[in-house]
């Protein structure tokens, strides 16, 4: 059995070789407009006879994959945390940097293993970065980050100890972007850039299989924590690949959760269009401007029937304080607002149903964050009687 893969654009259909050449589309990404999100970005299609395994849908031969401990991460139910009966923690924070975006990060290694390319480019608001520090590292690459000078410590920490090398922005994350293209290309090495690499995406599919292959079905909601919308994109595009080839009849219904200071993906939902927004919120990890896969992302929920809720930061930080005590799950604040924003609209949802909130990565990553809704010891003992 062979399987064959091609680059397509979302856009206007016209396919390219999956090369290191190909980002985006060559028209569609003429026509792109400053503080818009991509145009003309590729998606992976495949055509395969006698498919037994989804797992081998992928644009590059399995052996190029590096042996690492990234993705089959755990699913599992949490007794105390809430009362639904098939509520599911997708828990990312396993992966080998802590965070969901190993699993495009592995795929790029790859992809540059392949092709003989020894350094990879991206900007990042810190996990992407740390994690392809991480993963550049346990492959013998060399990763240069571009982070914005706000990006939590701990990120830059993780970022840095790997032995990448860090580029401090002074700016947000949209102008790292920016420049970490201009630097890719004037350099001639290979962009790990969110979106603008179709290999994101596509990497990041590999958790929509692992569900299917955990529950036996689709599952029928699950929670995405979103920013500039490629883990959404990539939750679809592993959904839609099951069902292109059979494995299961229908599409989840997929909810974009995002801060409520960072909405563009939910604003361009609810009419249609995109505006630049100037993001603060304390999830800094779903904290964008211009979401760059956003008109991919939007296609995928208007055509599916997908929703979105914002949440505050201080649900978000609840919902962080409530996984910790009730479930025993430190996650970071965006990884918890797909718990937030299941708590705002369990409501509406079939008590029989089966919902999966994915974790997206480690509450270690941001202490600060936590902090805010600990209090610490003010006295210190030296006995019991001190108590």
């Amino acid at each position: 059995m062979s399987v064959q893969s091609k680059y397509v654009c979302s856009e206007c259909g016209k396919e390219f070789e999956i090369t290191p050449e190909f980002m985006v589309c060559t028209v569609c990404s003429q026509k792109q407009k400053d503080d818009k999100p991509l145009k003309g970005i590729l998606e992976v299609k495949y055509s395969a006879e006698g498919l037994y395994d989804i797992e081998e849908l992928l644009p590059l031969e399995q052996s190029w994959i590096p042996d690492l401990p990234v993705g089959f991460t755990p699913l599992w139910t949490a007794e105390y945390l809430d009362d639904h009966k098939q509520l599911y923690l997708k828990d990312d924070t396993s992966n080998l940097t802590g965070s969901f975006k190993d699993r495009a990060s592995i795929l790029v290694a790859a992809f540059a293993k392949k092709h003989n390319i020894k350094e990879i480019v991206l900007a990042s608001t810190g996990n992407a970065g740390s994690s392809m520090a991480g993963i550049a590292a346990a492959c013998g690459l060399k990763a240069t980050i571009f982070l914005p000078k706000n990006a939590p410590k701990a990120k830059m920490v993780q970022a840095l100890q790997y032995g990448a090398n860090v580029i401090s922005v002074d700016g947000n994350y949209d102008l790292a972007f920016d420049l970490s293209l201009e630097y890719s290309k004037k350099h001639k090495l290979l962009s790990r850039n969110t979106a603008y690499n179709p290999l994101t995406i596509e990497g990041k599919k590999s958790v929509s299989i692992e569900l299917f292959k955990q529950l036996g079905d689709a599952p029928d909601y699950v929670f995405v924590p979103v920013g500039d919308g490629v883990i959404l994109s990539g939750v679809y595009k592993g959904f839609k690949d099951l069902l292109q080839f059979g494995f299961i009849e229908k599409m989840p219904t997929v909810v974009a959760v995002q801060a409520e200071g960072s909405a563009a993906i939910h604003d361009a939902l609810q009419d249609g269009s995109f505006k630049k927004v100037d993001a603060s919120t304390l999830a800094d990890s779903i904290a964008v401007d211009v979401p760059r896969c956003g008109y991919y992302a939007l296609k995928q929920l208007q055509k599916y029937a997908g929703q979105s809720v914002l949440v505050s930061d201080e649900e978000i930080l609840m919902a962080q304080k409530e996984l910790s005590e009730k479930a025993g799950l430190f996650a970071e604040p965006a990884a918890a607002a797909s718990y937030a924003g299941y708590k705002k609209t369990k409501k509406a949802i079939d008590r029989d149903a089966k919902v999966v909130l994915l974790i997206t990565g480690t509450g270690l990553k941001d202490i600060d964050a936590a902090s805010r809704m600990l209090e610490f010891p003010q006295e210190h003992v030296k006995t019991i009687e001190d108590i």
